[in-house]
């Protein structure tokens, strides 16, 4: 009986080697599943956040171009109303007729002439007053 409770100890302190060993093996798999998953959510952390990053360089470049526009935008509103901004306004204009050129403001009375209203019946081009 001696010898029987030796091998039953013996049997018995395997059998706590292998729940101790299994244990161990499973602690460790979830410890590293742990971390894989850890791993795996830095990097979509850090693909996001540089996305992220070059979104916003793209608005500030943006920002930057549109606070350039209204700058200038503001400063021209500013010299039109200024004194002498009439004159300056008026220089600004004249560029755009050729010298000695006449000015020409056409008013009428009635609406421009239509396609139907503007065609002769003989089939010749209409020539506009």
């Amino acid at each position: 009986m001696a010898s029987s409770f030796g091998l039953d100890s013996q049997l018995l302190s395997l059998s706590t080697e292998r729940r101790e060993l299994l244990c161990s093996l499973i602690g460790l798999s979830v410890k590293i599943g742990l971390v894989a998953l850890t791993g795996v959510s830095l990097l979509r952390l850090a693909g996001a956040y540089q996305q992220r990053m070059e979104s916003q360089g793209e608005i500030s470049a943006v920002l930057e171009l549109e606070n350039a526009k209204l700058t200038k935008a503001r400063e021209r509103f500013d010299a039109l109303f200024m004194v002498e901004g009439e004159q300056r306004l008026i220089r600004e204009q004249s560029q755009w007729i050729a010298p000695n050129r006449m000015r020409v403001a056409w008013q009428s009375s009635r609406p421009f002439p239509t396609v139907e209203s503007a065609a002769p019946s003989s089939g010749k081009q209409a020539t506009l007053p």
